[in-house]
């Protein structure tokens, strides 16, 4: 995902912001087409570059500290959490 600055002279962009701050929103453009406007609470990315080599981008996420940091966080904070294997997802998702 890319992140977008909106500016505030973007009135009616920023009304749409404060809305989703309180509820999700799914906007549909003038064709049909559908988009989901909802608040990212903690939500950090990482550019690992822009190759159509899947190899080339699961080596260049492999070195970046700063994910492996975050994820190493996580786990740490989910380690006492109770696990569900995918057998049971699957069943309570009824797709088996």
């Amino acid at each position: 995902m890319k992140p977008v600055t909106v500016p505030s002279r973007a009135k009616a962009l920023n009304s749409l912001l404060k809305k989703a701050r309180r509820r999700n929103i799914i906007l549909e453009s003038a064709d049909g087409e559908r988009f989901v406007l909802a608040a990212i609470a903690e939500w950090q990315g990482f550019d690992v570059g822009h190759s159509d080599e899947f190899a080339v981008e699961v080596r260049r996420t492999a070195r970046n500290k700063q994910l492996a940091k975050l994820m190493a966080a996580r786990r740490a904070k989910d380690k006492n959490k109770p696990r569900l294997s995918l057998e049971k997802v699957k069943k309570e998702l009824g797709l088996e």
